[in-house]
């Protein structure tokens, strides 16, 4: 097929390949089948948007298909309504939906439909798209057997160690039970989120608790994008907060003064273990929220991680959540490697 045929920057070939990873995410991660509906609320503004439509025509081919900018928001209220619980929803999103003060994901499972949002990706143009459609696929035997026994390492551990490259970052107290975002919905009352997915998330459980120093590769930045600095920049640590960067740039102090403007110091939280092998320091994408599923370890900065409650953050004043990917070397856990040449390797003890 012309690599033109569908839509200018993305060949034929690679929606293809989405429209069967979706299809396994459908069957596997949603157990959807034909007796139950589905509706997909998509844009046409950008390229990636448009590809997506096509994959999922190919694998809902009983769908019923909405162009969010040719309708009125009565006609998606009225589509939404039409549905049953146990149905599917997908949004294809070159920005992000708005329906008045309605908050689509958050009513559409509180109605129990299942749920799969692919929003801002007109921040992903040209072949970042083929990225986004590799990162798509769906290894059940990856997710569901490398996720979880992370996440038993996680919760069992008493000391964590990052090591970025000479520069060891420590967690002395603990970590948070972790959370799974891995395409496994069977004990969850909601099913769906953002895709593409692939994560194990914790955080320290005393934030005061961890030292040292970082080495980042990129962040995000202040119009949440992913900025790459021409070097590394260091992050030193003191009890949980930023307290030296070393090797900075503009765009990254900008975001440190942010924080510091509306929160008064910098907090570390968020420890993210991504597990989406399709990211990764050289395959990236632009938008801040889609790579953070790269596979390696990415951190939050400033006081928002509503995930985790803490005596200390008050809920009202957290207002960042930063997220910078980390040059990961090793991660340990009570002296045992978990992360190996680039991948997660749980079987070390």
């Amino acid at each position: 097929m012309s690599r033109h045929s569908i839509c200018p920057s993305l060949p034929d070939s690679a929606i293809e390949g989405a429209q069967e990873h979706l299809a396994d995410v459908l069957r596997i991660a949603f157990e959807h089948d034909e007796t139950q509906a589905a509706l997909v609320v998509s844009d046409s503004r950008c390229d990636l948007a448009i590809a997506l439509q096509a994959a999922y025509r190919g694998s809902l081919p009983d769908a019923s298909f909405i162009d969010f900018d040719a309708v009125s928001p009565d006609r998606i209220h009225e589509a939404f309504d039409g549905l049953s619980p146990g149905d599917l929803v997908v949004l294809i999103q070159s920005t992000s939906f708005r329906l008045d003060a309605f908050r689509i994901r958050v009513e559409l499972f509180r109605r129990s439909l299942k749920v799969i949002e692919h929003p801002h990706l007109a921040r992903m143009p040209g072949d970042e798209g083929l990225i986004y459609l590799a990162a798509l696929a769906y290894d059940p035997d990856y997710y569901r057997v490398v996720g979880p026994a992370l996440k038993e390492r996680i919760d069992g551990a008493d000391r964590c160690t990052v090591d970025s490259g000479g520069e060891l970052l420590v967690y002395e107290a603990g970590l948070e039970p972790a959370k799974l975002n891995v395409g496994d919905y069977r004990s969850m009352q909601n099913i769906g989120g953002q895709y593409p997915i692939g994560e194990v998330f914790t955080e320290s459980t005393d934030l005061e608790a961890v030292h040292g120093r970082v080495r980042i590769h990129a962040f995000g930045d202040t119009q949440y994008s992913v900025n790459r600095p021409e070097r590394p920049i260091t992050l030193v640590i003191e009890c949980g907060r930023v307290a030296d960067v070393l090797g900075s740039t503009p765009e990254f102090d900008q975001v440190l003064a942010d924080i510091r403007e509306a929160e008064g110091e910098v907090w570390l939280r968020e420890l993210g273990f991504g597990m989406n092998r399709a990211f990764s320091r050289e395959r990236i994408v632009s938008d801040i929220g889609t790579y953070e599923r790269m596979c390696g370890v990415h951190l939050s900065l400033g006081a928002k991680h509503a995930s985790y409650n803490k005596p200390n953050i008050r809920k009202r004043s957290a207002r960042h959540h930063v997220d910078v990917f980390v040059i990961t070397e090793d991660v340990q856990l009570d002296g045992g490697s978990v992360y190996r040449e680039g991948a997660w390797d749980v079987g070390a003890q």
